[in-house]
């Protein structure tokens, strides 16, 4: 028993550290305004402020309700006190975290000839590998790893749908399958799809195939299929009808992203997003890093093995196959959609995580040095995460110290005023409009509205053009480096109705 804690935590450790690498890299590359500042990364913050704040709650959101991220953001920001980039720089090491206990579930229970948590560790080291080799500032690259370090693009997602992969594996290796297992099974498929129904895509679909597939293959296995099959078809269709009574906060059900008569036009774009990617040699890297796991993937799903093995080898390139062929199926234009392709082939290394055949003692002396190297480097990497956390923003603390200063409200575009909202003393002073002054109820709490009319604009080059009365001017224009503040003064600026 003390050996198997010492491993455990021994893993625990090895992770946190490959994190804290992975963490501070990325902070430090060209994804760092994805973390930090960027517009569409900052929902799960701006929400999490909203209901630590007390303050109704009557927001627009996506298909994504982003439930489980809220729910860790403010945790976190309950109980650790450091700003906002602070918070999105732990809040990415919690991320990969989760991540390795969910891959630790798919590696299965420590038996002999087995050696789950190294495997576990290097599953998690080869995703930071390929979140390492993201270096686009682009949103919409093919930068996928990288991803998961963010609050928005739907970490809770990535880790349901492997952890859902760990409990199927643990019931099908087990000679009977367990109530706790099907109640786990069952409560993650809805819980995640309650809060995205991505899920039902990445998971329920690809996995319910594979099990059905194995158990075609394997005869001797169907037993436990149909439940587990049932179980987590059921905790979808739940998932699904639980949103339901959250309807008022859902703006966009999703079908507004469906344009299968687009498929060509889908192909071309995804095709674009490969090239792109290939023409660094760190993301050329990292593609190729990807093929070869998905090529070991194929060979352990066709070679003989233990029944949870295969499973875990087969959906390292099923599911990434099905979410491609969907994804360019309803015509969708959007890199994020495809995370299976980066989170999935590493659980191919937890598939069958076999002890090397190398002396017991040579293996415990690798194993020591290795968690011993992995926390020496992590720890020499947390102050290169907490300077990319903390990189001074004089033209947003400029802008901040204005609106705080004036006691007055103003507004701005969607890509242009998230930011600032978010770091005022009252997010409510900034209203985000189009650029005709109509509320623009996308992301945010609708209750900003309710103030009628603003007296200043802020602006920057991603502002669109204003589209005012010709008659009204602003009194003076404060110059913030990348912002522009319009000061209206005593004219009054009312805003129109609301649109998603």
């Amino acid at each position: 028993m003390t050996r198997t804690w010492a491993r455990e935590l021994a893993g625990w450790l090895s992770a946190a550290a490959v994190s804290i690498v992975a963490a501070s890299a990325v902070a430090s590359s060209p994804r760092t305004d994805l973390l930090f500042r960027d517009g569409d990364s900052l929902i799960v913050a701006m929400l999490a402020r909203s209901v630590l704040s007390g303050q109704p709650l009557d927001w627009a959101m996506s298909s994504v309700l982003f439930l489980p991220e809220t729910a860790m953001f403010t945790g976190i920001g309950a109980v650790v006190p450091v700003s906002a980039n602070g918070l999105f720089a732990v809040s990415a090491l919690v991320n990969l975290l989760a991540l390795y206990g969910a891959i630790r579930l798919v590696a299965g229970r420590r038996r002999e000839g087995m050696a789950p948590v190294a495997w576990s560790v290097a599953a998690l080291a080869m995703f930071a590998v390929l979140a390492m080799t993201d270096l686009s500032a682009s949103r919409d690259a093919l930068d996928l790893a990288s991803l998961h370090l963010t609050t928005t693009y739907y970490s809770a997602t990535v880790i349901g749908t492997v952890a859902t992969v760990g409990i199927v594996r643990r019931a099908i290796d087990s000679d009977d399958v367990r109530v706790w297992a099907l109640l786990w099974l069952g409560a993650v498929a809805l819980v995640s799809t309650l809060s995205n129904p991505l899920y039902a895509v990445w998971a329920t679909i690809p996995l319910a195939i594979v099990v059905a597939g194995g158990a075609a293959a394997a005869p001797a296995r169907r037993r436990p299929v149909p439940i587990l099959i049932t179980v987590l078809l059921a905790g979808t269709a739940a998932g699904l009808l639980a949103r339901i009574p959250l309807a008022a906060w859902i703006t966009n059900t999703g079908i507004d992203y469906v344009h299968p008569d687009q498929w060509r036009e889908s192909v071309v774009y995804y095709a674009g997003l490969v090239v792109e990617r290939g023409q660094s040699l760190p993301g050329s890297a990292g593609t190729l890093l990807v093929l070869a796991l998905v090529a070991v993937a194929i060979v352990r799903t066709v070679r003989r093995g233990e029944p949870g093995a295969r499973l875990v080898a087969a959906m390292s390139w099923a599911a990434p196959l099905v979410v491609v062929v969907g994804s360019v199926a309803l015509g969708t234009h959007a890199a994020r959609y495809l995370q299976p392709l980066a989170f999935a082939p590493v659980l191919v290394l937890v598939a069958a995580p076999r002890v090397w055949g190398i002396p017991a003692r040579l293996r415990r002396s690798a194993a020591a040095l290795t968690v011993v190297v992995l926390l020496l480097v992590g720890g020499l990497s947390i102050p290169r995460l907490a300077v990319a956390a903390d990189r001074p923003d004089v033209d947003l603390a400029c802008v901040t110290a204005w609106v705080d200063a004036s006691d007055r409200t103003g507004a701005g575009q969607f890509w242009t005023v998230r930011l600032p909202k978010l770091h005022l003393a009252d997010p409510s002073r900034l209203v985000q409009v189009d650029h005709q002054l109509n509320g623009y109820a996308w992301l945010v709490n609708r209750t900003d509205f309710d103030v009628g009319e603003v007296s200043f604009l802020v602006e920057d080059s991603q502002t669109v053009p204003w589209d005012l009365p010709p008659t009204v001017d602003p009194e003076r224009v404060i110059d913030c480096g990348r912002y522009t503040i319009l000061d209206f003064g005593s004219q009054a600026l009312p805003l129109g109705p609301q649109h998603g």
